[in-house]
């Protein structure tokens, strides 16, 4: 298997949001981005409009009171009239296609002729037309009449859809005009004729206009009533290109409505159908007070005038529509996922265009959604990237990923609801999300490709823990030296000869093996890697091959776990009783620290080679191994070991300054500290020790041998380690820097004396 080029993959894998642009342009992913704008109207939820909106419902209960449909237009004519007459509303709008196609051969037909004259002459009066608006549906072809004269299919008072116009024949037309006047063999100015669909069950997008082959326009029901609403006269609607207008008599633009494709608006859904925004009258109800204001009893009159009095037809628009189902005209909606009378279509366009709150887009360039195609690029390289970052920041990646969707997501429902913005959402995510699982995958391949050929690589001659450790760093190992900032840590058993003298072979070893894997566990727990046993010793190495910037912090945290876990052990080996000898209860270990840049690498012979560290910085911290003893000390360490610890750490790690020697072939000075513990594991008691001590130290180089012995002497009793008390301790710093101090007051040291010790053993 070859492993593939970074930029390679990622070109491979932006071929799959580039299939979900396309797949976004050609509109094969509408059915998920119109669940993801319901689920944004959902949580949006209603907002009020400016217009009031009364809903005249066309009910079962309408059927069963005044019969079956189709009903004689005269109830239309005279709820109409009370309507814009008593109730003042601006408009009234009707949600049918008035046909005679629909019409029974058993019904009484001059009753219904005398419907239609009262309905005409309401619709059709000189000089003054009623604010009405009917329903038609637009029909693309003319027919001609019997003279030859061509007609428009959607008639005043026979509008039809298209599948019932199919079917209309000329010698009915002379008969429907003879039913409106029958002295008058002419077309009257025809009423106010509204578009409504009647082919499919859309709530979310409606024609706002469509042109006529005679070069008539016919527009929405819901654009002439907001043109009565307004005021306008009839021709005040101008489309002009990607957008409709209305305009005054004096030339300003009362409102500016824009279209997509140049002729479709997308509806704005205001409320539910049912809902305390919006307003409904049953139509039998409306009917009976319709007919108390032509009754002769004034009681009676009273009543319809008082109900039409009612503050919500007042300047209302008023639409008249089916809601009963078996007229079969209903429809989910964005707010309302079971099917609900369309009519509310219409009212909710109606509130869209009067508020001017449209649906709004990202800009195209060319009819290419381009904006969102950028959206679309820019959210799947940065949620892949962060997915699939790795190292020590990986989870945080990952974490910023998935932030990042659930951020993107979040806006698009808070901008559509704040500013009716609607931002793509089944694109991006899809594509994000599509594409960083390929990512994985393709990253999974690799890494376990990747963690194959390290472990053929270097399986023969490391140890386990360390090709592991190789694996995990997702790094190539370098081969040959090469230098790195590391810490040092070497450790050693005082006075292991007592123990080997006293054990057998066998039980030497196993107490070796429980010893060596505690410290080996904890190292590797801690991030070190193992260099080599010599004997008792342990060598080890913070840093390498992975680089770790808190190795210094690591590695003294890892040598106080050391020392609480033999404190442990030699509790545990007491325990055992006659298992062990006495001395064994009494193990202590001496550990070493030191940082700073050394060689590390491959290095042995042809053959056989260790990966392991050398330098200068390397002897240094084995001199703190082996010179802590001489200071009466467990775990020492030198400055810059404390310093870098500290950058990472902070106060974590608790130090006792020893201070300054020169180790046994060095020629300079190195600051050297105590490692007394963790912070959470030092006792009140040790701190005052080290407070004392580190005060009488501030004497000691001063030269005031006497408030040095005193202070020493304090400490010395706060000791955590004292000769007869702890298991193995032979002395400690107080007591060493008593006599220290007891020797230069006895003889003090020369003028230039600067405190320096001179070790003179390893």
């Amino acid at each position: 298997m070859t492993k593939a080029p970074s930029h390679f993959r990622w070109l491979l894998l932006l071929t799959i949001p580039a299939l979900w642009c396309l797949l976004d342009g050609l509109g094969r992913l509408d059915f998920f981005e119109n669940k993801t704008l319901d689920w944004r109207f959902q949580y949006r939820g209603e907002i009020d409009a400016p217009v009031e909106v009364v809903y005249v419902d066309v009910d079962s209960l309408s059927l069963s009171e005044i019969g079956g449909w189709p009903w004689n237009r005269l109830y239309f004519s005279r709820v109409a009239s009370a309507l814009i007459d008593e109730g003042k509303a601006k408009a009234v709008g009707f949600d049918f296609v008035f046909s005679d196609l629909g019409v029974s051969e058993s019904a009484d037909l001059p009753r219904l002729v005398a419907g239609n004259q009262e309905f005409g002459r309401f619709l059709l009066k000189a000089g003054h037309p009623p604010p009405v608006v009917l329903a038609a549906a637009y029909a693309e072809r003319l027919f001609r009449d019997a003279n030859g004269q061509a007609h428009e299919r959607s008639l005043p008072l026979v509008a039809t859809d298209r599948r019932a116009m199919k079917d209309i024949e000329p010698p009915e037309l002379p008969a429907f005009k003879r039913s409106v006047n029958p002295a008058d063999q002419t077309f009257f100015t025809p009423p106010i004729i509204g578009l409504i669909d009647t082919t499919d069950n859309n709530t979310r997008t409606v024609p706002a206009w469509a042109p006529n082959a005679t070069g008539r326009t016919y527009y929405h029901l819901a654009f002439e009533l907001a043109r009565l609403y307004w005021g306008l006269a009839p021709g005040a609607i101008k489309v002009q290109g990607d957008h409709l207008n209305f305009v005054r008599p004096d030339g300003r633009v009362q409102a500016t409505v824009p279209l997509r494709a140049g002729q479709l608006i997308d509806l704005n859904w205001f409320t539910h159908w049912k809902s305390q925004r919006s307003a409904h009258v049953e139509f039998s109800t409306l009917f009976k007070y319709a007919e108390a204001l032509r009754s002769e009893d004034p009681e009676i009159q009273k009543a319809g005038k008082e109900f039409f009095a009612q503050p919500e037809f007042k300047d209302a628009i008023v639409l008249v529509g089916p809601v009963d189902v078996l007229f079969q005209d209903l429809a989910p909606t964005s707010l309302d996922s079971r099917p609900v009378p369309r009519v509310g279509v219409h009212g909710n366009l109606l509130k869209t265009i009067i508020s001017g709150r449209y649906l709004r887009h990202l800009p195209q360039w060319r009819g290419i959604p381009l904006v969102d195609d950028i959206i679309v690029i820019a959210l799947t390289v940065i949620v892949c990237g962060l997915l699939t970052a790795g190292g020590p920041k990986g989870t945080a990646a990952k974490i910023a990923a998935v932030v990042l969707l659930a951020g993107y997501a979040f806006s698009a429902f808070g901008l559509f609801g704040a500013y009716d913005l609607i931002l793509p959402l089944a694109a991006p995510l899809g594509a994000a999300l599509s594409t960083s699982f390929g990512a994985i995958i393709w990253q999974l391949v690799a890494e376990e490709y990747q963690k194959g050929r390290i472990k053929r690589m270097f399986g023969t001659y490391l140890s386990p823990q360390l090709v592991d450790r190789m694996v995990e760093s997702g790094e190539d190992p370098q081969l040959g030296g090469h230098d790195a900032e590391i810490t040092a840590y070497f450790s050693d058993i005082q006075n292991f000869s007592t123990y080997s003298e006293k054990l057998g072979s066998g039980p030497l070893v196993e107490l070796m093996n429980q010893y060596l894997t505690a410290c080996t566990d904890i190292v590797q727990a801690e991030g070190g890697t193992l260099d080599k046993y010599i004997g008792d010793a342990v060598v080890a190495m913070f840093g390498a091959p992975v680089a770790l910037p808190d190795h210094a912090l690591r590695a003294c945290v890892a040598a106080q776990r050391v020392q609480l876990k033999l404190h442990e052990l030699r509790a545990q080996w007491t325990a055992e009783g006659a298992r062990w000898p006495e001395v064994i209860g009494q193990m202590q270990s001496r550990i070493g620290l030191n940082s700073g840049v050394c060689t590390i690498g491959n290095m042995g012979s042809r053959t056989r080679f260790n990966y392991t560290m050398m330098g200068d910085n390397v002897n240094l911290a084995a001199r703190m191994e082996s010179g802590a003893k001489s200071w009466g000390v467990y775990t020492m360490c030198t400055e810059a070991t404390k310093l870098a610890c500290e950058k990472h750490g902070g106060d974590r790690v608790v130090f006792r300054p020893l201070g300054r020697i020169v180790v046994k072939g060095r020629t300079q000075a190195v600051a050297i500290f105590e490692i007394v513990g963790l912070k959470e594991s030092v006792p009140t008691q040790t701190h005052e020790c080290l407070g004392l001590f580190t005060q009488a130290l501030e004497k000691y180089y001063a030269r005031d041998w006497a408030a040095a012995l005193a202070l020493l002497a304090l400490s010395r009793e706060l000791e955590p380690n004292i000769p007869g008390r702890s298991p193995g301790v032979g002395t400690n710093p107080s007591l060493v820097y008593l006599e220290l101090t007891a020797h230069h007051q006895a003889d003090p040291p020369p003028k230039n004396w600067d405190g320096v010790y001179v070790m003179k053993e390893k």
